[in-house]
């Protein structure tokens, strides 16, 4: 993807002019980028595609990750409010999520959320100065759920530090694969070009944890500037919470 990265093949952002953010595993750029995922399947368990050897690699989790022929239904209420309360190998932080503004983005990451779509998938791509990509399960790059579905990009929100958005492939191609904006780079590179959905922010409390995972430590993978972490950091849990 080229989501800054998003799931598979996020799309492509870049914080410097010497650094390539694109989430597929032979993308270069500089954008958030998700490498494209496999074959839909209505069950849980099927196998996701195989990662390109210059994706950012982390360890695939042992079990198949589950997957989907479609997007799931809208479940959730916009006119309600909700939170998503992130717990990581390195502290917790909660995300604002924006359910007015990006209806099928937050529909979709609370589907997932609550089927533990996340539990203990990794942050698979780091530049500290721009953002932290997840929501791979394979660590990769490459992996989703299995189905795409449409941006949601107006919105009144900018990227800046906090904000979270869907990395991609290119146009309405999200899935799974998400960032969150870790340093001024993000709102430098993307706001020109906003080409990633927007959902969410997360709150001023967890922004040190934000700071904790975007300090680990990087070396090169397959992208033109280190970015791929050399130390595993995950995300444990994710709890919705609906008022």
């Amino acid at each position: 993807m080229n989501l800054p990265f998003n799931m598979l093949k996020p799309a492509k952002l870049v914080p410097l002019t010497l650094i390539a953010l694109t989430l597929i595993a032979s993308a270069c750029g500089n954008k958030p980028t998700e490498s494209a995922g496999g074959t839909a399947t209505p069950k849980s368990g099927a196998t996701a595609p195989a990662a390109s050897s210059a994706a950012s690699p982390a360890a695939s989790p042992t079990a198949a990750p589950k997957q989907w022929s479609k997007a799931p239904d809208m479940t959730i209420d916009p006119s309600k409010t909700y939170q998503a309360e992130v717990t990581t190998s390195k502290g917790s932080f909660t995300i604002d999520l924006f359910a007015k503004e990006a209806p099928k983005t937050v529909n979709n990451f609370v589907f997932l959320s609550k089927e533990g779509f996340y539990n203990n998938v990794t942050f698979h791509r780091i530049i500290k100065t721009f953002m932290i990509q997840t929501g791979d399960p394979l660590g990769t790059g490459r992996g989703g759920p299995g189905y795409k579905f449409a941006d949601e990009l107006k919105t009144t929100h900018k990227y800046e530090p906090g904000i979270v958005a869907m990395a991609n492939s290119g146009p309405n191609t999200n899935g799974s694969q998400f960032f969150i904006c870790s340093g001024e780079d993000c709102a430098k590179n993307l706001n020109p070009q906003p080409n990633y959905s927007i959902f969410g922010k997360v709150t001023a409390e967890g922004m040190a944890t934000i700071a904790k995972i975007a300090e680990t430590p990087v070396e090169m993978g397959g992208e033109s500037t280190p970015s791929k972490p050399k130390e595993k950091v995950t995300i444990n849990a994710i709890d919705i919470k609906e008022k």
